[in-house]
């Protein structure tokens, strides 16, 4: 029967008014309308006592004298029926005894003299309110903390038995993980920031076993794993726990490449290492490129048997012919001669084709010019801008460029692919393409600009995703940018991709000068 917050949203309490004055009651009334409490009132103690049972008030205010039962004994009625009630005497100045008894046998909370002060009525009134509230929360927290008392004995009765079923769960729990652990085909390990290996799986055991001179007493992984005596260039580890944040790395160790992810572990100090072997991937890489450059191949080669191989045959026999006739003076022998120097011209295009449709293999690296290389392969890419007339081809080459290191037939590739995009950026193929070469600092760079239409900035950072396309269905398959990407770190370079929507996008390709060829002529 207590205050509970589901009647409190209806009103504040329930408050029980006795007297046998009805003006008393209603001015009671009156002056504690402002409370939003709710009121029953009754005009004796018989009448209050059946309230009492039907309306289960928190307080109750009663006058002192009253026709049968007074004050006193029905208070202490109420007391018997609901102890929590709060009880409230009106009284007048000749009933100082009446309070001593009242006190006594009913324990009113408080009393209030006739005539009242309304301030202090409320503030009374108020005050039992909250002395219930205070009652029933107390009784509330004695029957919870009972209740609580009889679930700790409970639970240190349980406590041993609940402590030996934990620990077998913990020891489960830990076999579990090291035996998932130890089934990921990965390498995996957990490392210190001195590279010390803390844990590692099956996976990371048998790299580390079949790797050439790996140290398998070792503490730290470049020694454990790779058999190194210094950190690998450009391991993830220091990065991750730095920044806070994963970070990767690919690392060459005995013929074989790793893609080493480093997840740092948070408020420890210590990081999750994963080695991933991706030397197989690299060669699917080559393969693709092998694809992409005869794909690129067989679209030049269409134009080059058009425009060359269809008149070559026609203009070397006539050629012949003519130079066989007798009686030719020497201005028709020198115009022959320049027909034949033509067609051997275009003999050198054919080779030069049949040259960059070669496999590219380790060996054909070798020292080049990078002027040169590009001249090289724009030989080819002008045979296919005769079927594209309103497009201009301007080619700025630096001489005296210190020699690079690498394939010239991939690099070549590399320009063709950028070309061929640049060509198909321009609008109704009609604009210009420009190739630069020069050095910066320690690097050579060539530079393929276009004038078309520049690159969304929204598509920039998936430019270099296998698979990824902008152009329409059979105008690309989205592997030259990635391969082109792949060529180029392959050879330790960079790219360099500046763009604006409706004017244009500039590739530039930075390549590493060797320090034995810097000075080569």
């Amino acid at each position: 029967m207590g205050l509970t917050h589901t009647q409190e949203a209806g009103s504040r309490g329930r408050l029980l008014l006795v007297d046998d004055e009805e003006n008393i009651l209603k001015s009671i009334r009156r002056v504690l309308r402002r409370g939003e409490w709710e009121i029953e009132t009754a005009t004796d103690a018989e009448e209050g006592l059946r309230r009492l049972e039907l309306f289960a008030p928190q307080v109750v205010i009663s006058d002192f004298r009253m026709p049968g039962m007074n004050g006193v004994d029905f208070l202490t009625r109420v007391k018997e029926q609901v102890p929590r009630a709060q009880r409230i005497m009106l009284t007048g100045q000749a009933d100082q005894t009446a309070i001593e008894e009242a006190i006594n046998r009913s324990e009113i909370f408080r009393f209030i003299s006739k005539p009242w002060n309304d301030s202090h009525l409320v503030l009374t009134v108020k005050s039992a309110f909250e002395q219930y509230a205070l009652v029933e929360d107390n009784e509330r927290l004695m029957r919870v903390t009972q209740e609580q008392n009889a679930e700790l004995k409970q639970l240190n009765t349980e406590l041993e038995a609940r402590v030996e079923s934990r620990t077998l769960m913990l020891s489960q729990a830990k076999r579990d993980w090291e035996q998932t652990f130890d089934c990921i085909e990965s390498p995996l390990a957990v490392m210190q920031s001195d590279y010390s290996v803390r844990r590692a799986n099956m996976a990371y055991l048998k790299v580390a076993s079949q790797g050439e001179g790996a140290n398998a007493s070792a503490a730290t992984c470049y020694q454990y794993l790779f058999g190194r005596d210094t950190p690998c260039q450009g391991c993830p580890l220091p990065v991750a726990l730095e920044t806070g944040k994963s970070a990767r790395a690919e690392i060459q160790q005995a013929g074989r490449s790793y893609v080493v992810a480093a997840f740092p572990m948070p408020g420890d100090g210590r990081v999750v290492c994963s080695y991933r072997d991706v030397t197989e991937e690299h060669a699917l890489t080559k393969r693709l490129i092998e694809t992409e450059k005869m794909a690129a191949v067989g679209q030049l080669a269409g134009g080059v048997a058009h425009e060359i191989n269809n008149p070559l045959g026609g203009i070397l026999a006539f050629a012949q012919l003519m130079k066989r006739d007798e009686g030719r003076n020497a201005d028709d022998k020198e115009s022959l001669d320049l027909i034949e120097e033509s067609a051997l011209r275009c003999k050198r295009i054919v080779e030069s084709l049949l040259k960059f449709s070669r496999h590219s293999r380790v060996e054909d690296r070798r020292p080049f010019d990078l002027s040169k290389c590009v001249e090289d392969a724009t030989v080819l890419f002008k045979a296919q801008l005769k079927a594209n007339p309103k497009v201009k081809l301007e080619l700025n080459l630096a001489s005296d460029l210190p020699k690079l290191f690498g394939d010239p037939a991939q690099l070549s590739q590399v320009l063709l692919n950028l070309l061929q995009n640049g060509l198909q950026a321009l609008p109704h193929a009609e604009g210009e393409l420009k190739v630069d070469t020069g050095r910066e600092g320690d690097r050579c760079f060539f530079t393929v600009s276009d004038t078309g239409t520049g690159i969304e900035e929204r598509y920039l950072p998936r430019i270099f995703e296998p698979s990824f396309t902008t152009k329409a269905p059979g105008e690309g398959t989205g592997l030259g940018l990635s391969i082109a990407y792949r060529i180029v770190q392959d050879h330790g370079g960079v790219f360099q991709v500046d763009t604006q929507l409706g004017q244009g996008s500039r590739f530039t390709v930075f390549l590493p000068i060797p320090l034995q060829l810097e000075r080569l002529p």
